[in-house]
């Protein structure tokens, strides 16, 4: 949290006159090497500053003591945290410590969100915090995982709106089959968490392309795709030899013996004839996100311009 959203969020009354002359002291407070050290962790709290996102929590391996100090720390300075990779005995933890903290078991996603609403128990008084949810709405009549709609569209999320009006931009994520739907989502939150507006079409694979097809005009909308496939990798290639903008490929460890964990997907989404596909690692959902994300922002900025 910066001096500005703490200015801002007192003059809204959100936060007291003493919580805010103590946020900023804390601002000031922080070394000029640009992190909070825990002596088990050093949280970079410059990050957002140089990169436009803050630090992102990985859980996995986490031993459960620092990773409740790293989210009771990240959400004190920056007011919501996000993490990936949680099992549900972690987000427990975490929940215990913040009320407010979300955890999704398909994604795995543990996060806290900022907004004003429920009191968040981080150790500082007066913090505040917020649940948030994925708001989708089906299309299709079909409901599926996570309350998805198999092929579907998310309206708004997080104070996002309309045609392209989300600060992140929008982002189309298109998944081969439902077993890929959790690195899917991963992506989704992901970059719905930084901003942006996602519309899902999961179950779109090559094995069924009239589903792919008959959803190509609202995929085409969006600034980047995410198209996310297990098997032999191939939707990636069919997505980008039908749309104009930049398509992020996502192999998923989903498949049969040859399959090699994933390592055909990749192999085949690298080999890729189709122009303007990127490739990211097995079953990295977060890292497209996050680049869908920053593709978004740009396409957000250069339409306020215009």
């Amino acid at each position: 949290m910066d001096i500005q959203e703490i200015l801002r969020g007192y003059k809204a009354g959100e936060i007291s006159l003493e919580i805010a002359e103590a946020k900023i002291r804390q601002i000031d407070e922080r070394p000029g090497k640009g992190y909070t050290n825990m002596g088990f962790a050093r949280l970079d709290t410059q990050r957002k500053e140089r990169s436009g996102f803050p630090e992102v929590i990985f859980c996995s391996g986490k031993p459960d003591d620092y990773l409740v100090a790293i989210y009771r720390k990240i959400t004190e300075l920056e007011g919501r945290a996000f993490g990936t990779r949680a099992t549900p005995h972690q987000a427990a933890l975490v929940q215990e410590a913040i009320p407010a903290a979300e955890y999704d078991p398909v994604s795995r996603i543990l996060k806290v969100e900022r907004s004003g609403g429920a009191s968040v128990n981080t150790g500082a008084s007066g913090m505040h915090g917020v649940s948030g949810s994925c708001d989708t709405s089906d299309v299709s009549g079909a409901t599926g995982v996570h309350g998805v709609s198999g092929i579907g569209t998310a309206s708004g999320a997080h104070g996002a709106s309309g045609n392209n009006g989300a600060s992140g931009g929008r982002v189309a994520v298109c998944t081969g089959g439902t077993a890929d739907i959790p690195v899917a989502e991963e992506a989704a939150q992901t970059a719905e968490f930084f901003g942006a507006r996602v519309d899902r079409f999961y179950d779109v694979g090559v094995s069924g392309i009239h589903r792919l097809f008959n959803n190509m005009d609202e995929i085409r909308k969006a600034d980047c795709v995410i198209a996310v496939a297990g098997m032999e990798g191939a939707l990636p290639t069919v997505i980008g030899g039908m749309v104009r903008n930049p398509v992020i490929a996502v192999p998923t460890s989903v498949g049969y013996g040859a399959n090699m964990q994933g390592l055909t997907a990749l192999l085949t989404m690298i080999n890729s004839c189709a122009n303007g596909v990127a490739v990211v690692n097995i079953d990295n959902g977060y890292g497209a996100g996050y680049m869908a994300t920053q593709i978004g922002r740009l396409a957000a900025s250069g339409r306020s311009r215009e």
